[in-house]
């Protein structure tokens, strides 16, 4: 039975490693361009690669292996546990999965190539973060907001369709939806989730109030306007995901000056996480009709590993730069003596932590001291108002994080329900933003991963629980540092740690058991209250 195992998974991987990185190039190229074609191609390599995942006769194979039990060798048992799963997500006919691939292209380009118009002008989106952050006048920016989500009119009657089709095919295989599966194959489930996110709710929901409460008296303040009349667009940002910069601390400042790519490449390099490669390969700034959000690609799991940014000179950049080379470097370490299939993160969220725990930096005064250069005086005048500012984007993400947790469960189980009302349901609860009066638009649509990385968002939050869980255990274990804030600047053991007690092993162990490998202990929310909320261990 093992001997037929290697066979199989010799012949699988004969068929997608070549297609699998041939996509992945293809859709990298698509991103820059924003050309029709190059997406139309991109989307016909990877419909080609799904369909090896849709053979019937090879998923009975793998059903086989998986019930006989008869596998000994763990890293030939975990291959099989990940092929599984990836061809269990797949078991629908091909027609369905076409039409949900050329869909899905469809949607992602018309994302892409979007631009709000205010006034006959065409705005990026970062035009339009900058208007929301920047502009006092109240008309301004309600006509900024307004416009922001007009993408989703524009493409919410494709996503109900995608989530219909999903769950078409999710059912085929014996799930309630497509949400379920997603979780189950992904090695994760709603009681573990329903059960962290209530406790998280529980965590946060009085100190976001008070927050909350602070960030009303500054807005209305700020907009000359009273607290109870503050809408949507006073938020500073589209979603109220990262909150408005309400103390005194302008971080962008400090990286107006600055290449942020030699700064991002100085300090990687200097904890022994070399990435010179990985920029060269990447592409970083703005071009007319590139895709306008962030990306890392491991192109071939062997190593050509590739950014996607629109990089200007401030801290959400900075910020960004750091967070996409955490996810790069991981990919890099990636030992190659494993098996392709094992040659990728443990779950996305372990990716997503690494990502995390980096790109929390721009926002630490200790790091801004060390690798940007501020005095000592200065990192020391700026610390509670850099931790004010950090608890409050880290508070405002959790709820944010809420929303788009339930909203996805709740689209998912009943995509025919109003979702405009459900959208702002939670909104109201877990955010305490109101509604503007009469409004009845599909604003969940506008989100791009509701269209495209279904059940992915949640993974964020997790992400945020085991960065604060590494960067404790790195300061206290690793480095041995009694300091309460560290910038793991020019520590070469950084890196050694990562690489050797986390990255290199890939996706051979299940993510519970690399993160008690790698920490000592199971994931715990007590180090990000500890870090965020002031609570102590």
């Amino acid at each position: 039975m093992q001997n037929e195992l290697e066979y199989f998974i010799q012949n699988y991987e004969n068929k997608v490693v070549k297609l699998s990185k041939e996509a992945n190039e293809k859709y990298f190229q698509a991103s820059i361009s924003g050309k029709e074609e190059d997406y139309q191609t991109a989307s016909e390599l990877q419909t080609k690669l799904s369909k090896i995942y849709t053979n019937k006769d090879d998923f009975k194979k793998l059903k086989k292996f998986k019930e006989n039990g008869n596998i000994s060798d763990p890293i030939l048992k975990r291959e099989l546990d990940i092929i599984y799963n990836d061809f269990a997500g797949h078991q629908y006919d091909e027609e369905l999965l076409e039409k949900i691939i050329k869909l899905s292209t469809e949607v992602e380009q018309k994302f892409a190539t979007y631009r709000a118009e205010v006034n006959g002008k065409k705005l990026s989106d970062n035009q339009i973060d900058d208007i929301l952050k920047e502009s006092k006048n109240n008309n301004e920016l309600e006509e900024v907001w307004n416009t922001s989500k007009q993408i989703g009119r524009i493409v919410s009657e494709d996503v109900i369709e995608l989530v219909k089709m999903r769950n078409e095919s999710a059912q085929k295989l014996g799930f309630k939806n497509y949400h379920e599966m997603s979780l189950s194959l992904s090695e994760q489930s709603y009681q573990y989730l329903d059960i962290l996110f209530d406790e998280l709710n529980e965590l946060t929901k009085d100190a976001f109030t008070n927050l909350k409460n602070e960030i009303d008296e500054y807005l209305s303040k700020r907009y000359n306007v009273n607290k109870d009349e503050l809408k949507p667009w006073h938020y500073q940002d589209k979603f109220f995901q990262q909150g408005p910069q309400i103390y005194k601390t302008d971080l962008d400042k400090y990286f107006k000056e600055h290449d942020l790519v030699k700064t991002t490449k100085d300090y990687y390099n200097g904890i022994n996480l070399n990435c010179d490669d990985l920029i060269e390969k990447s592409d970083l700034f703005e071009k007319e009709g590139k895709y306008q959000h962030a990306y890392c690609m491991d192109v071939d799991r062997s190593g050509d590993v590739r950014v996607i940014c629109n990089v200007k000179s401030n801290h959400r950049w900075m910020s960004t730069m750091l967070h996409e080379y955490g996810h790069a470097v991981y990919d890099k370490y990636i030992s190659p003596k494993l098996p392709w299939s094992l040659r990728q993160p443990a779950h996305i969220f372990a990716t997503e932590a690494i990502a995390m725990l980096f790109g929390r930096f721009a926002s630490n005064p200790i790091w801004l001291k060390d690798v940007i250069g501020i005095s000592e005086k200065e990192a020391e005048q700026i610390s509670e108002d850099c931790f004010n500012s950090l608890k409050l984007e880290q508070l405002v993400f959790s709820r944010w994080v809420q929303v788009m947790y339930r909203f996805e469960k709740g689209m998912y189980s009943n995509p025919d329900q109003d979702l405009n009302q459900l959208w702002w349901n939670l909104v109201e609860e877990y955010q305490q933003i109101e509604k503007p009066e009469g409004r009845n638009e599909p604003d969940w649509a506008s989100k791009i991963h509701v269209a495209l990385y279904p059940a992915y968002y949640h993974n964020y939050m997790l992400g945020e629980l085991l960065a604060s869980q590494l960067y404790f255990y790195i300061k206290d274990k690793v480095i041995k540092s009694n300091d309460s804030e560290i910038s793991f600047n020019n520590e070469p053991q950084v890196g050694e740690y990562l690489k050797h007690l986390y990255f290199s092993y890939g996706s051979l162990y299940r993510w519970d058991e690399l993160i008690e490998n790698a920490t000592g202990e199971n994931l715990n929310p007590k180090y990000y209250a500890m870090q965020f909320l002031g609570n102590k261990l």
